[in-house]
């Protein structure tokens, strides 16, 4: 498959990139700084640099593509809007460049839901977690809103913490619900589940938890 991917500089893009190179993909990586990209150059590998935010800019990255893959995050504790206005462009592009498919990585811990225990549902998120990282999660928020409000064929992938750990690829998901117990899960099991739900059009119009 031909796959453009958003993020590809951060630790989950990064595997996203390397994984579907692995995989036999052609992949466009589009970067706003190509020195930051921690991929060997490869034959089924084109980089391009864009403002993500501006989706004229970005509109040749995506236009022959089969499926958008965004691992966009915030970064540190400071206001962010970089999800929100990066999927707001990214729908644009793909609306003018009639591509259908996007698969977008965004957290569990901004939301709660019947799938957690009651201390997750009711303290270590609300109380704890979104006091910490406010910021960053109205951002991921705001994102999940811009994507479930748009036609595309999305899918929202929720993992639980990150961790730079390889891939064990022992990791559990759950459909529209949170994992009970899911604390943590890799970058590296994030991108490979992302790339396993392309293919899966039972998650369309859905979100997916992933955690160990």
């Amino acid at each position: 498959m031909r796959l453009t991917i958003f993020g590809a500089t951060g630790g989950t893009g990064t595997q996203l990139v390397r994984q579907a190179i692995e995989e036999g993909h052609d992949v466009t990586a589009v970067v706003r700084d190509p020195a930051r990209l921690d991929v060997p150059a490869h034959e089924r590998l084109r980089v391009v640099t864009a403002e993500v935010t501006d989706p004229g800019a970005i509109g040749p990255a995506v236009e022959g593509a089969d499926v958008v893959l965004s691992a966009l995050g915030p970064r540190g504790k400071g206001p962010s809007t970089i999800c929100a206005d990066g999927a707001r462009s990214i729908i644009e592009a793909m609306g003018k460049a009639g591509v259908r498919r996007l698969v977008v990585c965004s957290a569990a811990d901004p939301f709660t839901d019947a799938g957690d225990g009651v201390v997750m549902r009711y303290v270590i998120k609300p109380v704890v977690l979104d006091r910490v990282l406010k910021n960053a999660f109205d951002d991921l928020r705001r994102s999940e809103k811009e994507i479930r409000a748009c036609d595309l064929d999305w899918t929202l992938v929720r993992p639980s913490r990150l961790t730079d750990d390889d891939a064990t690829g022992g990791y559990r998901t759950a459909v529209d619900v949170n994992l009970r117990g899911g604390r943590r899960i890799s970058r590296a099991d994030t991108a490979a589940c992302m790339l396993t739900l392309i293919a899966d059009d039972a998650s369309v119009r859905h979100h997916v938890s992933a955690a160990y």
